[in-house]
């Protein structure tokens, strides 16, 4: 089946939001509110309604993402940071517990295609969002296991654009991984620096 003109312009607007994020670039959370309004009229059609409920989240938190980037904590950009072990640990046990019993309510209530693994796509891409809203580093693996699992999803409902653009996001990933980890490590460097110079004066 060929893709849609809606999939088509839903699928370039993603992957120029997804690009922008790698490149730590707050023109990201403009884009990817566009890109969000679309996909949700496609993956409705799709009878995917994790990833319809999936994308109104996006929108609400994109505007929330967008202001934190340009004004952080204390009125200045928000750097790159990391997350806590334990932390984290929590947030993927309960992105786990909660995909599980929102699968559960689609499968016995609705008609939705895959039911729990659409669930772990929509409870992962919220914690790899509300991590990517923090600009915290860790943001990158939680991306990394939404796309591994949406590009068989979309694969499987015919949805081969969608399905080939997020086997790109997949490698965009590792490709914001790397990028953020340096810019982690350059802006990091100032404060150690003081430290030394602090130390020998």
């Amino acid at each position: 089946m060929m893709p849609s003109y809606l999939e088509i312009a839903a699928a370039l607007t993603t992957a120029l939001a997804i690009w922008l994020a790698a490149r730590n670039n707050p023109h990201t959370w403009s884009t990817g509110i566009v890109a969000c309004v679309l996909y949700g009229v496609v993956f409705f059609q799709a009878k995917l309604y994790a990833d319809v409920t999936l994308q109104v989240f996006f929108v609400i938190t994109s505007l929330v993402g967008w202001w934190q980037w340009l004004h952080g904590k204390a009125g200045t950009t928000l750097p790159i940071s990391r997350t806590p072990g334990l932390s984290l640990v929590l947030y993927v046990i309960g992105a786990i517990v909660v995909a599980v019993g929102y699968g559960a309510i689609l499968h016995y209530y609705t008609d939705a295609y895959a039911p729990f693994v659409d669930s772990l796509v929509l409870t992962f891409s919220v914690l790899g969002q509300f991590l990517l809203m923090s600009r915290r580093l860790e943001c990158w693996y939680a991306w990394l296991i939404v796309n591994t699992l949406s590009v068989p999803l979309y694969f499987s409902r015919e949805l081969y654009l969608t399905g080939g653009l997020y086997l790109i996001c997949w490698f965009n990933a590792w490709y914001g991984m790397y990028r953020w980890r340096r810019e982690f490590a350059a802006q990091s460097k100032p404060a150690a620096t003081l430290l030394v110079h602090g130390a020998g004066a």
